[in-house]
């Protein structure tokens, strides 16, 4: 990339901000009127010209102002990140975080609230992702007898019950046999991530079936049904904010976004994507990870708590999004699902 001296780094500030605000090709006279740099125009053209040669800046046709490519995107991102300081106000702090305490004590409501408080503050699409399965600590698996050989199956990890299925045994069984049962798979089992239990599993299900108690020995397969995995996992996923979409995609994009959010091998690829580093990130044109998505970009931010498995919060709009208001909206969004997940708050559901 090309070093800017600092007339450079001002001039291409001005060209980026100015374009977000406006949605206009941006020229040397708004420049110097919209900025104190105390340049004549003459000199902000030629320093546009060498912003364009060295790729940050596009001039749409002869006589017209310029807009910025990517590369001067990921540049004004950047730099917001590294230099500057980014901060909600007290009054839209509180307004976030009391709209997810409202409906704190449930984990399904509290991640679709929080694509929804953010589809609302930012006027995009807002993307919400629960914690990963795999990362989760399983706490115990509960059996409660339903009718007859019907079986209610309740996988319960450290922060709430992760999933539950009726299922249909061979026999009847009582409640203390059952519970017997989810004793001893609670034994092997309970404490470990459930990524290691499926990998334990595996292995206990090449065993010779006869070295188990018949009942254990089923639900033992049983355990391995109701467990999901990540791919699964995907549907748990919250968006909110469709509508809005025609407000900034083409209708190219906007098929894309749709079919995408269908599609789990995208939303594997994003949470890969997403899940790489922790903080706040911003992808600027996601051609990497769907090429029709190339003019839109991203700002998502990572969510945990003490002894939870984390997420991802976030927001998909156009490249020239207003980046400087909206990275501290996501930023303080997660912090709060954070603040709240940390909280001692008992059993809570993800179903």
């Amino acid at each position: 990339m090309n070093k800017l001296d600092n007339r450079g780094k001002k001039i291409l500030w001005a060209v980026i901000q100015s374009h977000i605000d406006l949605n206009v090709p941006i020229g040397s006279i708004l420049i110097t009127k919209r900025y104190p740099i105390g340049l004549s125009p003459a000199t902000v053209r030629n320093a546009l010209s060498k912003l364009e040669e060295s790729g940050y800046i596009i001039q749409p046709h002869t006589s017209a102002g310029r807009v910025p490519t990517e590369k001067g995107y990921r540049f004004y991102v950047d730099t917001l990140l590294e230099e500057q300081s980014l901060s909600v106000s007290t009054a839209l702090s509180d307004r976030l975080s009391s709209r997810l305490r409202i409906i704190k004590a449930d984990n399904k409501l509290l991640i679709t609230e929080a694509a929804k408080t953010l589809s609302t503050f930012s006027r995009y699409l807002a993307l919400a992702t629960p914690p990963r399965i795999e990362n989760l600590i399983l706490k115990r698996v509960k059996f409660i007898r339903y009718e007859q050989r019907k079986v209610l199956a309740i996988l319960i990890s450290d922060d709430g019950v992760v999933e539950n299925k009726v299922i249909d045994l061979e026999q009847a069984h009582t409640q203390k046999q059952l519970d017997n049962a989810a004793n001893h798979l609670n034994e092997a089992f309970s404490g470990l991530a459930i990524k290691k239990v499926k990998e334990k599993i595996a292995y206990q299900l090449y065993k010779e079936r006869s070295e188990y108690d018949q009942l254990v020995a089923n639900l033992l397969y049983v355990f391995s049904d109701i467990i999901p995995s990540e791919a699964d996992a995907t549907s748990l996923n919250r968006f909110s904010g469709t509508s809005n979409l025609t407000e900034f995609a083409t209708m190219v994009q906007i098929k894309a976004i749709l079919k995408a959010i269908e599609d789990k091998q995208f939303m594997l690829k994003l949470l890969e994507r997403v899940s790489k580093s922790e903080g706040t990130q911003v992808i600027v044109g996601m051609e990497h990870i769907l090429p029709s998505l190339k003019e839109l970009s991203m700002v998502v931010s990572t969510y945990n708590g003490s002894k939870y498995a984390g997420g991802a919060i976030g927001i998909i709009g156009p490249t020239r999004m207003n980046y400087r208001k909206l990275i501290p909206i996501v930023d303080h969004t997660a912090k709060a699902l954070t603040e709240i997940l940390s909280e001692d708050r008992g059993e809570l559901t993800y179903e």
